[in-house]
């Protein structure tokens, strides 16, 4: 599936597997919408820097890309991410949600209301939140509403009710949410007590991931859970083995391979399936 001049939002994507994602698609023809919110890293607000830099970086490569600083933890924040996509490109067609936040140094007996919370904000409310705002301007895949309609660009808040569009000849070409989660996430792969509002936080993101997959299966609009595995950026530590270029490369494989029948699914950067 070519992603040559089709519009892809992804969240978190200053640094580390997000600029991965944006730099990657934006090679490959896409026009990215580039997010990044220091606020969701370190609680002191937005840094524009970050995300401004990221993109001058994938310019200078020849890649399409507008930056975004909006806090996408809020409705107001995913408002006003899909409102600046629709204003420079006048469409959309996927979604990466890769903005997230693992808390270091937490104790069983002495974890904190507030980490917890910020956690579940930044790694399962906001990215369910976005999917809900942006899914009524995605394309329908196949066709449809969606499919090259207009979009009333005036106010993102004027939808009018979106009918499922006609089922595609193949499994090619489907619009996809990918909702970048951890293995970590898995309640039956827990084995220790270990970065526990991240776990909670990824194990609450999964769920997410199945409800919208459920919520947009007639309109043939794919959502998945995706491992990126341990992979060696900030977040990841000096331990990580999986270099962020390859867990990129795989993960886009296996957005790329994904059939309707796969939406909701909890697979990895190898395709392969994980246990809930």
């Amino acid at each position: 599936m070519s992603v040559e001049g089709r519009v892809v939002i992804v969240t978190g994507a200053g640094r580390g597997m997000g600029f991965e994602h944006a730099k990657a698609l934006a090679n490959a023809g896409a026009l990215v919408v580039l997010n990044d919110n220091g606020a969701a890293r370190d609680g002191t607000g937005s840094d524009e820097s970050v995300a401004n830099d990221a993109a001058a970086q994938i310019r200078a490569a020849g890649g399409e890309v507008v930056a975004s600083t909006a806090d996408v933890r809020t409705m107001d924040g995913a408002e006003s991410l899909i409102q600046l996509a629709i204003d420079t490109y006048g469409d959309l067609h996927g979604l990466v949600n890769n903005a997230g936040v693992l808390h270091s140094g937490e104790r069983f007996g002495h974890m904190e209301q507030a980490l917890l919370e910020d956690s579940l904000r930044t790694n399962a409310i906001g990215p369910f939140l976005l999917s809900q705002a942006l899914a009524p301007l995605l394309r329908d895949s196949g066709g449809g509403a969606g499919a090259g309609g207009t979009v009333n660009q005036a106010s993102i808040g004027e939808r009018l009710d979106r009918t499922p569009g006609p089922s595609p000849a193949s499994d090619s070409g489907w619009t996809v949410i990918a909702n970048l989660s951890s293995q970590l996430g898995s309640i039956a792969g827990t084995t220790r007590f270990g970065t526990p509002s991240y776990d909670i936080s990824k194990a609450a993101q999964n769920m997410a991931s199945v409800l919208l997959a459920r919520a947009l299966a007639e309109r043939g609009i794919v959502v998945l859970a995706l491992h990126p595995g341990w992979v060696q950026t900030e977040m990841g530590g000096a331990q990580a083995k999986v270099a962020p270029g390859d867990a990129v490369a795989g993960l886009l494989q296996v957005i790329d391979a994904a059939t309707r029948a796969q939406s909701g699914s909890f697979l990895d950067w190898r395709g392969e399936v994980l246990p809930w």
